[in-house]
């Protein structure tokens, strides 16, 4: 899609922070056909929050390096004309004492969150693991960003005053996020998955427009349905602003709402 073809959909929406942003290839797919900061701009995406999908899948330190050497800052675009690149460190739940260490790594070095990729690393919420990983984390006062389904892993974050955007949380188990959200100020979900009629507004109704942060998984998944539901929703423009971009920003950045 161009464009002008974008901009037409969804308006004068524009994106300052996409918080679900992958760089690299899984394994079974090859690499994208176009990077990811590039597709993000395209779209009027001005920054991506971006976790390698090496850390992830094959070597921590070498991929958020990767990583980490790609990135922009989140408050200019790049020479080369795509989104900005905000580092997000991935972590191993497989190895839960290595994932530790580059934890505390990577917060030397200035990251202000990390990334956990249960499903691709076959690993379930009940894992020690899991619940490890977010006590040194809330210590570390980092930002988790999670994939899995949030009926099981809203569980390793609870009571820990831990900041944590669960992303993939689905609008059919919405009312399962807003249960456990109600408890936990920290709890924030992406909208990628929220494409029902009244997922966003109900989000914003129950819990504060404040827990929600947009994310497109892009390159992976098409940035413009998220795009779409944001811009056409019935959200207030000071809660389409937070959810484009102002809370991103405040948990990966720490510029004030």
């Amino acid at each position: 899609m161009t464009p002008f073809d974008t901009r037409r959909l969804i308006g004068d929406l524009v994106v300052t922070l996409d918080a679900d942003v992958l760089g690299g290839a899984y394994p079974d797919r090859g690499l994208p056909q176009e990077p990811a900061p590039h597709i993000l701009a395209r779209h009027d995406i001005t920054a991506g929050a971006v976790a390698s999908l090496r850390a992830a899948l094959f070597d921590m330190a070498s991929g958020n390096d990767e990583t980490l050497a790609s990135a922009t800052g989140g408050t200019a675009l790049p020479a080369a004309g795509g989104a900005a690149v905000v580092p997000v460190g991935a972590l191993d739940l497989r190895d839960p004492l290595g994932a530790v260490r580059e934890m505390e790594r990577l917060a030397a070095l200035g990251v202000r969150a990390v990334r956990l990729f249960p499903d691709e690393q076959g690993v379930e919420a009940g894992f020690p693991s899991v619940r490890h990983v977010a006590v040194r984390a809330a210590a570390l006062g980092l930002t988790v960003l999670t994939g899995g389904d949030v009926r099981r892993f809203w569980q390793p974050f609870t009571g820990l005053g831990l900041r944590v955007v669960f992303l993939d949380t689905h609008f059919y188990h919405l009312g399962d996020f807003l249960v456990a959200a109600a408890g936990e100020p920290g709890f924030h979900t992406s909208t990628r998955l929220l494409n029902s009629p009244d997922a966003l507004e109900t989000v914003a109704g129950e819990i504060g427009a404040d827990r929600l942060l947009f994310g497109s998984r892009t390159p992976y998944y098409e940035p413009l349905v998220p795009l779409l539901r944001l811009a056409t929703g019935d959200l207030k423009p000071d809660e389409v602003a937070l959810v484009a971009g102002g809370n991103a920003r405040r948990l990966l950045l720490g510029e004030p709402s």
